[in-house]
């Protein structure tokens, strides 16, 4: 497997590639220059179980205030820099865990190298960025067209530009807004380099949009062994990417821990309000830490059958619910009372455990 072969890479206190676990990603979108809302926006994405965040940094003040940011969070920081690379050096001098760039619009070799030979001295990891939308126009003419053997072309170019500088302290990330262009692209980059690999559907759209690209897209990518780090991009709460990425992760059996809620479609026989009730459970869970699978059912009829696999589980009736302990009902509680049954017993099995 790809994934396992990787080479490692450290970036702050955690360590990617080699077979380590597949870290999870997101990017602020407050102004970084606002320390104190940057930081409050990191802290909901801690709680949310992200492990790298990402900042942009077009500023000098920005660059500045990543050492603020830093005093006062938990998770390894990426500066991200776009064209100007005296903001990377800047970002590097205060404290940034890792830098974002893509080579090609920091400008001349010069100015590329002044950004290796810091990074260099510091040992702070360089993520090598490409997306199709920046793909050259030698390279569109050379294809037909924006396709996957260009972006990997484009990609490669970049890590050797900064390999001829002796460095190879190197993250690559390669996307596109086309789901299997990009799919495509990392089956092809994998046959060309060892690198650990930061993966992602680049401007994937909305919650819902988002959510169903990437979950193809990073679906397919992550089963066949390749990625070492991930966002879901979605136009929205970054939380929301958090708690997408770490779906996509259990669901691949390629993350344990955390409480898995499955719950039913709804049918002419429900009788309760099941689509708010799944949504509360949901919500309910985020800060309960078992490695649980809880089901949430809208019929007294077949609910206990059907979360027979659960451990725990509820299904509402007419001003009635059962509480469902391994297929076996356990409880009757009124309807009201439901969801406060559930959470109780959730916490007396965590501890139990504790």
């Amino acid at each position: 497997m790809y994934r396992e072969n990787t080479k490692k890479i450290q970036i702050g206190d955690r360590v990617i590639g080699g077979g380590n676990p597949i870290l999870i990603q997101s990017m602020t979108n407050t102004r970084t220059e606002d320390v104190r809302a940057t930081v409050e926006q990191i802290h909901r994405l801690e709680a949310a179980g992200c492990d790298i965040i990402r900042c942009t940094v077009p500023t000098l003040e920005a660059a500045k205030a990543i050492g603020e940011i830093k005093k006062q969070i938990s998770i390894p920081l990426v500066a991200d820099i776009h064209f100007d690379y005296k903001m990377a050096i800047a970002a590097m001098e205060n404290g940034a865990d890792k830098i974002r760039i893509n080579p090609g619009n920091i400008g001349s070799a010069e100015r590329v190298k002044a950004v290796v030979d810091v990074a260099r001295e510091r040992n702070i990891p360089i993520r090598v960025g490409v997306n199709s939308g920046s793909l050259e126009k030698e390279l569109v003419e050379k294809y037909g067209g924006v396709t996957a053997q260009g972006i990997v072309e484009s990609a490669l170019d970049k890590v050797h530009i900064i390999e001829d500088m002796g460095y190879d302290n190197l993250v690559i990330s390669i996307k596109s807004s086309d789901v299997m262009m990009c799919v495509a692209a990392h089956e092809e980059l994998v046959k060309h380099t060892n690198y650990p690999l930061h993966v992602g559907i680049t401007e994937s759209g909305t919650v819902i949009s988002g959510n169903i690209k990437s979950s193809v897209g990073l679906g397919i990518i992550l089963h066949e062994g390749i990625g070492d780090t991930i966002r879901v991009s979605l136009t929205g709460d970054p939380v929301e990417e958090v708690k997408s990425a770490k779906l996509i992760l259990r669901t691949l059996g390629l993350r344990k821990g955390g409480i898995e809620v499955v719950s039913c479609p709804t049918c002419g026989r429900t009788r309760i309000d099941l689509i708010s009730l799944a949504t509360q459970v949901e919500n309910m869970v985020q800060d309960i830490d078992l490695d649980l699978k809880v089901a949430v059912m809208g019929c007294v009829v077949n609910g206990p059958g059907e979360a027979k696999e659960a451990d725990l589980g509820i299904a509402g009736g007419d001003g009635e619910g059962l509480l469902i302990k391994k297929g076996e009902i356990i409880r009757k509680v009124p309807e009201e009372q439901l969801l406060a049954t559930l959470r109780q017993e959730l916490l007396n099995w965590e501890k139990e455990l504790g």
